[in-house]
């Protein structure tokens, strides 16, 4: 075959190779060929392009979503360390009046000398595409009553309880696993060698009160009685920053109610530390009560209307991040 003959024929194989595949490519859709095309590119983005976490939906994904990216602040941790623990002035101000106090200590003596009683470590700023850690964020609604979330729950990596919480007896519903267990000093119960507490500190007392509760027991009262002693273990003891509550307040709840509730507080822990959340336990139960899954209490607003937070406003901010795909709710059954 002469040389002319085989470029010609080389030319013809690759067009009708090319003819072929677009035929093949536009019946792929009868009614919208571009739909393939689409698909095609937008397949080929994700291949090449890491997003910021390994989950299929990554709650740090900012891209398309600009009411998240405007509330969202990573730069923001929501623990204390020696390092972040120094607060503004407006800050400061802000949350000595959440639960004022007659004559407070010094703020930075007692941030000095908690740290030489619990670990100063920096946690939780190990995102990378690589990293997909799921977390359960478990309020305490009814609506976890005959729910059979309890699998579900303790599949997860990190598992967020607050105040009570008891799982004794609530398996089925609740799962068995905690690994963070949120609370303030009025609210504070034994944990396990295994779990995080994670105290929300209302003010320099409350601090004062989780060295002496961890120590000498010499605390017994803030403004109501508390535990003198509590079992923990001190290395896992972890202390939700005033920063990050003023900042869950202003740009979260956009000011309403005097302050956030420790359910919403735990969910933006969540969203701050993990890359895919659920959230069990919030909300009423299906016949529209507020109560404790483990009380026979039918109240309606039993604790949703405390004059401190705005119930309704939390809840709506959750079911937008949960109709952002930011978090799943899973409201019971």
């Amino acid at each position: 075959m002469s040389l002319v003959k085989r470029r010609k024929f080389r030319t013809f194989a690759l067009l009708l190779c090319v003819i072929t595949f677009t035929t093949l490519l536009f019946s792929y859709t009868f009614r919208d060929p571009s739909l393939y095309f689409f698909k095609y590119f937008r397949l080929s983005d994700s291949f090449f392009s890491k997003g910021p976490c390994s989950c299929q939906q990554c709650v740090a994904e900012l891209e398309g979503d600009p009411w998240f990216a405007e509330h969202f602040n990573l730069s923001i941790h929501p623990l204390m360390t020696r390092e972040n623990s120094f607060l503004s002035e407006e800050t400061f101000k802000w949350w000595q009046w959440l639960q004022s106090e007659r004559q407070p200590a010094n703020f930075s003596e007692v941030v000095e000398e908690l740290f030489q009683v619990i670990p100063d470590d920096v946690l939780y700023v190990d995102a990378s595409p690589e990293r997909c850690r799921s977390c359960a964020v478990v309020g305490n609604s009814g609506n976890l009553k005959r729910s059979r979330y309890g699998g579900l729950i303790d599949a997860c990596d990190f598992i967020i309880r607050m105040n009570q919480a008891p799982t004794s007896g609530f398996e089925e519903d609740v799962g068995t696993r905690t690994t963070h267990h949120v609370m303030y000093p009025e609210s504070a119960i034994d944990l396990d060698n295994t779990t995080s507490l994670v105290l929300i500190p209302f003010k320099t007392l409350d601090l004062q009160w989780v060295i002496s509760a961890l120590t000498t027991g010499a605390i017994t009262h803030t403004y109501l009685p508390v535990r003198a002693r509590i079992k923990a273990n001190k290395d896992k003891v972890l202390i939700y920053s005033p920063t990050f509550f003023k900042y869950v307040h202003e740009s979260w709840l956009e000011g309403h109610g005097r302050y956030p509730s420790t359910g919403f507080l735990s969910l933006l822990l969540a969203l701050h530390i993990c890359d895919e959340v659920s959230v069990f336990g919030f909300g009423a139960d299906r016949y529209g009560n507020w109560h404790h899954y483990w009380e026979e209490n039918h109240l309606a607003g039993a604790f949703r209307h405390t004059g401190v937070h705005d119930g309704d406003y939390e809840y709506n901010v959750t079911l937008l991040l949960a109709d952002k795909h930011k978090i799943r709710m899973f409201t019971g059954r």
